[in-house]
């Protein structure tokens, strides 16, 4: 019994060196010399400042001189993701894309008077499932455009040109849909046409 206690304490503080230090130092080593950028958090620079992560969705306060990201639950917490998981036929649901809905079009509406419910897209009332995508529709972005354009004194194919450049296309030219980051978009904004 002696033999198997001594053993197995051997055991222990061996793996705990080899996985709990060593390891982890080795793919933290290898990571920062390969791919510094994302092994950071792929964090996104504006005037000199860290102003989020391209991976997370950003809060942009209902701002209208700003797109506006996806609904989410957690606040865009990158700590605390979470999805509702709630089903088609939830009564929850259907109130929170109503209320959802009403808010989008609240907004976007005195821009683009035409615009009605049936035009809005899903992820214009829907969280992601991690609620942090950091990206948006092409549809959604050109719906957000009018007001963009308006409010920064910009002409809307410029704004078009801005969320084009800004639009991720498909995973190996196959999987997903295009999606537009909005950080990037909103720091291209910025530097186009400024807040004064």
């Amino acid at each position: 019994m002696r033999r198997d206690l001594l053993t197995g304490g051997i055991a222990v503080v061996v793996l705990t060196i080899v996985l709990g230090i060593i390891y982890p130092l080795a793919i933290t080593g290898i990571s920062q010399l390969v791919f510094p950028g994302r092994a950071n958090g792929s964090k996104v620079s504006f005037d000199g400042r860290v102003v989020g992560s391209s991976l997370i969705g950003q809060d942009f306060g209902g701002r209208p001189a700003y797109f506006q990201s996806r609904p989410s639950a957690t606040g865009y917490s990158g700590d605390v993701t979470y999805f509702s998981n709630l089903g088609p036929n939830s009564v929850e649901a259907r109130d929170a894309v109503r209320r959802n809905l009403a808010a989008y079009l609240a907004r976007e509406k005195p821009y683009d008077r035409g615009l009605s419910g049936q035009q809005v897209p899903v992820d214009a009332v829907t969280e992601s499932a991690s609620g942090v995508d950091p990206h948006i529709s092409q549809a959604n972005a050109w719906i957000q455009a009018h007001r963009i354009a308006v409010v920064r004194r910009l002409p809307l194919p410029r704004v078009d040109d801005l969320i084009s450049a800004h639009t991720d296309g498909r995973f190996l030219g196959l999987l997903g849909e295009p999606g537009v980051n909005v950080l990037q978009l909103n720091i291209a904004l910025e530097k186009e046409a400024p807040l004064r």
